[in-house]
């Protein structure tokens, strides 16, 4: 199956390598580019995209307001975003992961990497991994606000669908879930499928957000 992707940077330069990179692979096509957050959205209002490459820091609109506005606007049928920042922008990706982003890239990415994750996003993972996720988390969580609050949605999961979920904010991958509790790896894949629909949420990206925002994982705890 091809991966329709729109590249979106201020930077001409920049989305034309990306464009020769992608166009490079048979089963990646390139169908729109954009040069800020909302030139993306009209171009995304006008063609089909599974994946948007998304810079942070573009005029006129940023790429951390596109993508909260693409995900609050089209759920069901909006694309995954992956976002490309540079090293002084941490901050900048946090906002866009609690935006609905399904993970970020630095722009000095080799090209294997970008690719890499453009496919990863598609099939709907993230491209971040847990410990690095919670890492970017707990160094910006003064960003969640005045405190936690318990969302509603918790009451959903079981108490083993809570614990995995405790481990996945904690950092743990798949297989490490599956030794501590002592089950199948492909048994926390399940559970993890169940939670994420439960809380309708895109990844683990997002059930680590809300693990944060809820007051179910602290930062440095």
């Amino acid at each position: 199956m091809t991966v329709r992707v729109v590249i979106v940077d201020d930077q001409a330069l920049v989305r034309a390598g990306f464009r020769m990179v992608l166009d490079s692979q048979p089963d990646l096509e390139v169908v729109g580019e954009a040069i800020d957050g909302a030139d993306a959205l009209r171009v995304l209002s006008r063609v089909e995209a599974d994946v948007v490459v998304m810079d942070v820091r573009m005029p006129t609109m940023d790429g951390v307001e596109a993508t909260r506005r693409l995900c609050a606007d089209r759920p069901a049928g909006s694309p995954r975003v992956l976002v490309l920042t540079t090293f002084d922008t941490e901050a900048d990706a946090f906002a866009a992961l609690r935006a609905g982003a399904s993970g970020f890239l630095l722009k000095n990415v080799p090209p294997e990497e970008l690719l890499a994750a453009i496919r990863v996003v598609a099939q709907g993972d993230s491209v971040v991994a847990p410990s690095i996720t919670r890492r970017l988390l707990d160094r910006f969580a003064g960003q969640l606000g005045a405190g936690p609050t318990e969302d509603p949605r918790l009451a959903q999961l079981t108490e083993r669908e809570r614990e995995i979920l405790l481990l996945v904010a904690q950092g743990l991958s798949n297989a490490e879930i599956a030794a501590r509790v002592h089950v199948a790896e492909a048994t926390v894949k399940t559970h993890v499928g169940r939670i994420l629909a439960k809380l309708q949420l895109r990844d683990r990206v997002q059930a680590v957000v809300l693990a944060y925002e809820s007051g179910l994982v602290t930062p440095g705890g």
